[in-house]
This record gives C-alpha cells, structure tokens and sequence, in this order.
C-alpha cells in the first residue's frame, strides 16, 4: 500500500535529525575530526609502520634475529614511556592541567599547580603555604622575579601590603607581582593593577592557556 505524500518516511526522517544533530555538535567543537581530517595522520603513521617493518625485515636479512628482537623491544619502552607520560597525574606533574581539573582545585592545590607551571617554565619556585592565602615567590635564571598571589580580587586585603624587593643591589624593575584568579577580574582590579605598576592579572582564560603549554612570558607581556 503507497504511503500517502502527506506523511514522511521514518527512515528518512531519522536520518534528517541525525544530520541535524552531527551538523550541531560539529559546529560546536564536540563531534569530533572528519575522516578526511586524519587522512594525513594515518597516512604517515602507516608509511612509518611499513618503514619500520622494512626496516626490520632488512635487518633480519642482513645480521639476524637479534635486530627484530632490539627493535621490538625498543618500541614495547617506547610505547609505555609514552602511555605513561600520558597519564593525568604524570601530565599534572609535568604543569599540564585541563580547564576543568583547574576548576575542581581548591586554592592550595591551584598554588600547588601554579608552582609546577613556573617550573615547567624554568623558574625555580618557593611556596608559602597558608590556610586561605598562599603565595608562591619564584627566580628566574635571567634575574626576574615572580610574587604571586591567589585571590578573587587583586586589591590587598588590609593586613597585607604588596611587596616590594629590598634586597640590596637588586633591580626593582625585574620584580613582578603576579594575581591569579579563575574567575574574570572587574574593571576596578584592572585599574589597581595599572596604579600599582609592575602587576599582572591573570585570569581564568589566561590560566586555563598557561596549564595547556603556553609560556608564561607571552601571558606576562599580554600576547594571544
């Protein structure tokens, strides 16, 4: 019996809302790569496996047993230094964190986490511990020097003055004070930092692009 031409298909019509919804999740982000996007990736991923095994082939040929052996055996070191450099806490240890392991931090761990950003970043870090307020206090090999602190505003609270270098015979001009908070900073703690001189706000976004390798320089110096 013939579907009258008022109704549509089932079938067709679930295909049309799945279209609809890979369109949707494409346009934000979260379907993931298209096929032709990891061509390329597979592609030299194969001509490497078909290289190595050639490779190994020829040297089999050419020595004996013990060339395929070494190299399986490379490869097995190879791939587990790789799985577990991979995991989350070898990568958190590293100074790599996710926007969301940030968020799920309470404020000694984001101290902590900061501390192994700037070691990444080859700074040498001292942390301060302290209930609600920690603060890290960092050197740089070329002679700068990092204060940071952890508020939800920049302005001090009124028992803590922001510090100053008094080391004799050090330059002032090297020393920064650094303010991080995982939120958005409001007009008036912009404004204190810019009275203040030498003070730098970083935000959530900020924070979020330190902890996925970008360099701590580019973020001091306002770069994208």
């Amino acid at each position: 019996m013939a579907r009258p031409s008022w109704t549509s298909d089932p079938v067709e019509e679930q295909r049309r809302r799945k279209r609809d919804v890979v369109r949707r999740l494409r346009a934000q982000g979260r379907y993931g790569p298209r096929f032709r996007d990891v061509l390329p990736s597979f592609t030299v991923l194969a001509v490497l496996v078909c290289a190595a095994v050639a490779g190994l082939v020829a040297g089999f040929r050419a020595i004996g047993v013990v060339v395929p052996v070494v190299g399986v055996l490379l490869s097995a070191v190879l791939l587990t230094v790789a799985v577990r450099r991979r995991r989350p806490g070898a990568r958190r240890r590293r100074g790599h964190y996710t926007p969301q392991e940030l968020l799920e931090l309470d404020i000694q761990g984001l101290a902590l986490a900061v501390a192994r950003m700037l070691r990444r970043d080859q700074w040498k870090v001292r942390l301060l511990p302290a209930p609600d307020r920690p603060r890290l206090c960092a050197r740089h090999q070329d002679g700068r020097r990092l204060d940071v602190a952890f508020r939800p505003v920049a302005e001090p609270l009124p028992d803590e003055a922001v510090p100053h270098p008094r080391a004799h015979g050090e330059d002032p001009d090297s020393f920064i004070h650094v303010v991080v908070h995982r939120g958005t900073f409001r007009a008036r703690d912009v404004r204190w930092a810019r009275r203040e001189g030498r003070t730098v706000l970083l935000d959530g976004p900020a924070l979020a692009r330190w902890a996925d390798g970008a360099s701590l320089d580019k973020l001091l110096a306002g770069e994208p």
